[in-house]
């Protein structure tokens, strides 16, 4: 008979260390083990798959003699010579910790609780637990009376193994308390493990006593005798993750591995020097053990090794991978080389039931038994009888079986269900059940083979009803094969050797086929719901290895497994559940949709089609990385088409990686570009080139800075930016490359969105505050950040950084202060930022306005009480924004209003208007326009500025007029270039009503702002009922081609204008013929003068100027004469010009007046009519000038410190119309 026969020579090794490997370990990874070499003071992290290392990890200073890993793979614990722990961390093998010094000598064995929150420790003869949290000390160490050479945690973490030179103690962790401690082995004892179910705990002594012993945790007595075969230490111990092999490593060079249900050595692995250390894998198919070779072997577990009855030999082998002629080959060699070898018959007669040649398999089995009567020559005699359709006397051949089992359950148990598929074998279908049941009931210990049992003959009538067309009795014996209960654990295949031995079982793929098949039975009766409802439950129920085969379902790796599948079935199933899955995708049911493609994809993962499908429903649930994944194999297997980058960039705009999501549609629109065929060249056309996007985007955001500071403070760096600087922070941005992400196709391209994103981005706060002393100039915070430190004495420093922080808090990305955000030194930003200051306030998404001289928690009237009401500058920056918000002295809203908007604010407000008698209606209604100038000026007149020339040019944007800024110059000149601007451009003559001194700029101009602070004259309007009254009146005394003649005269008057500094005015002049002064007895800086003109009632004039008296008795040269200034208004003529300019108006730089002075002809009313109201408006009161006559000819103003009211005498008398120019 072959033996077994001791391997020298590894599946494969594991070579880098410079020292004995002293302990080795495997993560739940299945990927990745750990090793240490003592010597070399290293751990090394190995790739498993490709036995490379991954990482030399290095931090200990002398000889490592110890590992673990947590359970989870997460952390790694190493211990060494000199007592210091160092924790790893498990993924990426860097350590988390110094080298901590745990013991005061070396440290022998180190485990990890099955929570990993407490590390056990072992040296000398204490032990210690720390808390992997903290990697603190946890309680007080315990003493164990001896060397400790190992610690073990069970698997349910209750107990604790410590193993010592004189006992084996056992301790509760939670208590500390030792609960058992007993002798062990008579010497030294070296290593322990715990099966998984913790049922046992296996020990190794040292050279003195080289035996395996194995300890019952209930009893913590002996079980069976010791296991002999080493002959020096056994250094370590594992169970496989079946729990039922035992490796063991000893230093006389050998690995053993052993079957722990009976303690048998089954096989021998040789090094060339001493093990020192042993793990299986994860998958118990492999063994790996290091020791002073210097390298880890990995060692391939005997076939059979875990047979419940069958002996194993080579021939086994091959019989359970399902080589049967080699198997038979073998075998017949083995009886000619031993005629008398009854094993070897008894095999052979089971490959000869394999391949239904029953004659021979009798034949076979009968001379087994005639050689020497066994349990396996009745079990073949059984099966063979079976086979043959001898029913009774097989059943008599098992019960003969049955006496050789020598009591034992566990053999007699696998006996019996041997015995029940011979028999469903024969038909005897229902008897085969029943016996596989009443051993259920009878044998809890063996339920689980059972319940093996039963699903593959479950499988198996399915197999057969499916194929009579049965279809529904199909589904009842797939569907109670899956609720069987039989593991999906990888293991089972090895656990059940003998069944895949003697009936060719593939038990790998059991749980996996039924529920395949119960699929296909579904699909088969048209129930698609079931299907797809079994389909589910498969996924969900099978566990990680079984997926892994599943997802292998249709690409050849398991041959075994392929052969149980048709490819008829994957088709059908494929097409079914993906037109299905269309439908679910079109009704935008996309969970459904997706476990409909899933499914496809499981039976047919080659479709790029049905991944590009579900891709598209894990996009519509907003399943992005998910989507990812399915469009990359789109392009895996289809890397020519674009519909693969399509979805790429779908789902990575979907996960917010917009810079990826860009190149992947700029991949797409290259496939698109290189498609030869007609209709992917007319798709290709449907899409924008992102440099398209690009530039349209550029367009807005050139326009949006257009109206905006030409410098920015960045509110999250502090930095300040240039619009270069700003274009690129916008480019930059999330929300810039979501929208040129998403603007892929011409359907997409929506300039309002594209205006909005821009608007978001470069939306910008401004600040308003009177300056205080020393401020921060653009030269102390170029090229820093004002959140920076080194800023700190820098004058008003404090302000800005709150102001920024404000603004970023109130979700605004750029700031702008007018005390660093202007170069004043360059002369044409300094122009251009004076100009425009207006619109920018005008365009701030928000100003903030800072009250220094208004404490915290004021009470209404400190706003009013504020120098900031009194600053040329704050005037525009009150009128100009459309959000406004009050902020007191510590950064507070005022009273705190929590109004989005303080505009809206009615306390607020009215607490304005009483300070600056601005309404809130105006303040609403405001459009910068030099109409109704005379109403500005006096809002501006109460307000001061640093600055004299600023009064004027704080009022440029006021007015919408851009004009040169000269500093230097005086105020009155400033003022006088802005007021000639508006009556030249606009006819407004408003501002010319004033009290006060004249400008040196010109004489119908006032020296100063303050001139306005008078209101401006109101003379009563005349009720209608009177003016027509009056018409009539008139009707009978003037004629009316008199009247119709001075209404078109008056019409035809041209507008005001200004010229060099001199007012071109039209008029109607009244000749002064008398100017007499009026004696006071007080002393006099102003004089009054009674004034007689031509056609007006006589007047009182006061002003500082001393005027030459005469009369007509006493005539002089010089001519004075009273002028009532041309308003057109009083014509009644429609508004033929855009009198109110709108917001585009003056945004940029302002255009010639529009109104034609000088023609068109009355609408809608009566010339006639028109001509009488005319003369009654003539007639009334009126605001006069006195002009004095110079040497040139031209005239000057006499400024009054009252408004002067003239007073038509007889309005039928001629009038004296004319333009005046003034000087």
């Amino acid at each position: 008979m072959s033996q077994l026969i001791p391997s020298t020579t590894p599946f494969r090794a594991f070579e880098d260390h410079e020292g004995a490997v002293v302990a080795v370990a495997v993560f739940p990874d299945r990927r990745r083990m750990i090793t240490t070499g003592s010597r070399d003071k290293t751990l090394r992290l190995w790739d498993l798959e490709t036995g490379v290392v991954l990482k030399k990890m290095e931090g200990h200073r002398s000889r490592v003699l110890t590992l673990a890993v947590s359970r989870d793979g997460q952390v790694i614990a190493s211990g060494d010579r000199g007592g210091e722990i160092i924790a790893w961390h498990g993924e990426t093998g860097e350590s988390i910790t110094h080298p901590i010094k745990a013991h005061s000598e070396h440290i022998i064995s180190v485990d990890f609780s099955p929570d990993g929150m407490v590390l056990a420790t072992g040296s000398h003869d204490v032990m210690k637990f720390w808390y992997t949290k903290t990697w603190q000390m946890q309680g007080d160490p315990i003493k164990c009376g001896g060397d400790v050479y190992c610690v073990r945690y069970s698997p349910s973490g209750q107990r604790l193994a410590v193993a010592t030179k004189g006992h084996i103690q056992i301790y509760n962790p939670g208590t500390r308390e030792r609960v058992a401690s007993f002798k062990g082995h008579t010497n030294w004892n070296w290593s322990l493990a715990w099966a998984p179910d913790g049922t046992r705990l296996i020990s190794g002594g040292n050279e003195h006593d080289p035996t395996i012993r194995e300890w019952n945790p209930l009893t913590w007595k002996q079980v069976g005798h010791p296991w002999v075969d080493h002959t020096h230490d056994i250094r370590a111990i594992a169970i496989d993750p079946t729990g039922t092999l035992v490796a063991s490593a000893s230093c006389d060079g050998h690995v053993r591995l052993w079957r722990l249900s009976d303690r048998q050595n089954i096989g021998i692995f040789e090094h060339s020097s001493a093990v020192h250390s042993v793990t299986f894998s994860v998958d118990g198919r492999h063994i790996l053990s290091g020791g002073t070779d210097n390298k880890i072997s990995e060692w391939e577990v005997t076939k059979g090794a875990r047979s419940k009855i069958l002996p194993i030999t080579t021939a086994y082998h091959a019989c359970v991978t399902g080589d049967l002629s080699t198997a038979e080959e073998l075998l017949t060699q083995d009886i000619h080389t031993d005629a008398k070898d009854h094993t070897s018959y008894a095999h052979r007669s089971f490959v000869m039931a394999r391949q239904h040649k029953w004659v021979d398999a009798l034949e076979d089995a009968i001379k087994s038994i005639s050689i020497q009567p066994s349990v396996i020559g009745y079990i073949s005699k059984g099966i063979a009888l079976c086979g043959k359709g001898l029913v009774r006397e097989a059943r008599a051949a098992f019960d003969v079986a049955s006496i050789f089992m020598k009591e034992n359950s566990a053999t007699t148990h696998f006996l019996l269900l041997i015995k029940a598929i011979a028999l469903f074998n024969a038909d005897q279908h229902k008897e085969a059940m029943l016996l596989v049941k009443e051993l259920a009931a009878a044998s809890p210990d063996g339920d689980l083979e059972c319940r093996v049992v039963e699903t593959c003959l479950r499988v198996q009538l399915g197999t057969k009803a499916l194929g009579d067309a049965r279809l529904d009795e199909a589904t009842d014996h797939f569907t109670a094969a899956v609720n069987a209960g039989a593991p999906s654990s990888e293991f089972i295949h090895q656990t059940h050797e003998d069944l895949t031995m003697l009936f060719g079982w593939d038990l790998e793929a059991l749980l996996l086929t039924a529920h395949q098949k119960r699929c296909q039975a579904f699909l088969s009766t048209g129930k698609l719901d079931k299907a797809l409802e079994a389909y589910k439950y498969m996924m969900d129920a099978i566990d990680e290895y079984a997926k892994a085969s599943c997802l292998d379902w249709s690409h050849g790796k398991s041959a075994v497994l392929l052969t149980h599948i048709r490819s008829a079935f994957k088709q059908e199933c494929s097409a079914l559940f993906a037109a299905n899955g269309d439908a679910a995708l079109a009704a935008s049911d996309y969970d459904r949709a997706i476990v409909l493609y899933s499914a496809a994809i499981t039976l047919n993962s080659a479709s790029s089609i049905t991944f590009a499908s579900r891709s598209k429903a894990k996009l519509g649930k907003m399943l992005w990385m998910e989507a990812l994944l399915d469009a990359q194999k789109v392009i895996e297997l289809d890397s020519l088409s674009y519909l693969g980058y399509s979805l790429k960039r779908a789902a990575l705009h979907g996960a917010q990686r917009y810079d990826e999501a860009i190149r992947s549609f700029r991949t797409m629109l290259s496939k698109l570009d290189d498609a030869t065929d007609i209709q992917t060249r007319k798709l290709r056309q449907q899409y924008l080139r992102p440099s398209q996007v690009e530039r349209a985007i550029r367009q807005v955001i050139d326009a949006q800075l257009e109206n905006a500071p030409l410098r920015m403070l960045d509110t999250t760096t502090g930095l300040l930016c240039d619009r270069e600087a700003q274009i690129s922070a916008v480019k930059m941005s999330t929300e810039y490359k979501e929208l040129l992400s998403s603007t892929i196709m011409r359907s997409d391209f929506h300039t309002k969105r594209i205006e909005e994103v821009v608007r978001r981005n470069l939306q910008y706060a401004m600040l308003s505050h009177r300056w205080e002393g020393k401020e921060p100039l653009l030269q102390d915070i170029q090229d820093k950040s004002v959140y920076d430190s080194e800023l700190d004495s820098v004058g008003g420093i404090t302000k800005l950084r709150s102001f920024c922080k404000t603004a970023h808090d109130a979700g605004y990305n750029w700031a702008w202060s007018d005390t660093c955000c202007i170069d004043k030194s360059i002369n044409v930003e300094l122009q251009e930022s004076v100009n425009s200051m207006f619109v920018w306030y005008r365009h701030s998404a928000l100003t903030i306005v800072y009250l220094s001289d208004v404490p915290p928690s004021s009470k209404s009237g400190a706003l009013a009480k504020s120098v900031w009401n009194t600053r040329g500058w704050t005037f525009q920056e009150f009128i100009a924004p459309k959000v406004i918000l009050f902020y007191q002295s510590n950064w507070t809203l005022y009273l705190d209003d929590r109004t989005p908007n303080h505009k809206e604010s009615i306390a607020i407000m009215q607490e304005l208007k009483n300070a600056t008698g601005i309404d809130r209606s105006a303040v609403a209604a405001f459009r910068p326009s030099m109409n109704g100038a005379r109403e500005k000026l006096h809002w501006a007149s109460t307000r001061v500025t640093t600055r004299q020339e600023d009064i004027a040019y704080s009022l440029f944007g006021i007015f919408g007029v851009r004009l040169p800024v000269d500093y230097g110059e005086k105020q009155d000149m400033a003022l006088g270039r802005l007021m000639q601007e508006i009556v030249a451009r606009s006819g407004d003559i408003t501002g010319l009503d004033w009290v006060g001194k004249s400008s040196d700029f010109n004489s119908c101009l006032p020296a100063s702002i303050m001139s306005y602070q008078v209101p401006p004259c109101k003379l009563p309007v005349l009720p209608e009922d009177e003016t027509q009254s009056l018409v009539s009146s008139l009707r009978q005394m003037v004629a009316v081609d008199s009247a119709s003649n001075l209404y078109i005269q008056l019409r035809n008057m041209r507008a005001p204008r200004f010229a060099t500094q001199r007012l071109h005015l039209p008029c109607i002049a009244f000749d002064v013929r008398e100017v007499r002064r009026v004696r006071s007895p007080a002393l006099e800086t102003h004089f009054t003068y009674r004034v007689k003109a031509d056609g007006l009632q006589d007047l009182l004039i006061t002003t500082e100027e001393t005027l030459v008296q005469f009369w007509p008795a006493r005539p002089i040269e010089q001519n004075f004469v009273l002028v009532r200034p041309w308003d057109r208004s009083l014509l009644e003529l429609p508004d033929f010009g855009n009198i109110t300019e709108s917001e585009e108006d003056h945004e940029t730089s302002p255009t010639s007046p529009s109104h034609d002075w000088s023609s068109g002809p009355p609408v809608n009313q009566d010339l006639e009519l028109r001509a009488f109201r005319l003369l009654v408006r003539i007639g009334q009161p009126f605001s006069a000038f006195l002009l004095v006559q110079q040497r040139s000819g031209e005239y000057k103003r006499i400024a009054s410190d009252h408004d002067i009211i003239g007073q038509v005498n007889d309005i039928r008398n001629p009038m004296d119309i004319r333009t005046i120019e003034i000087l």
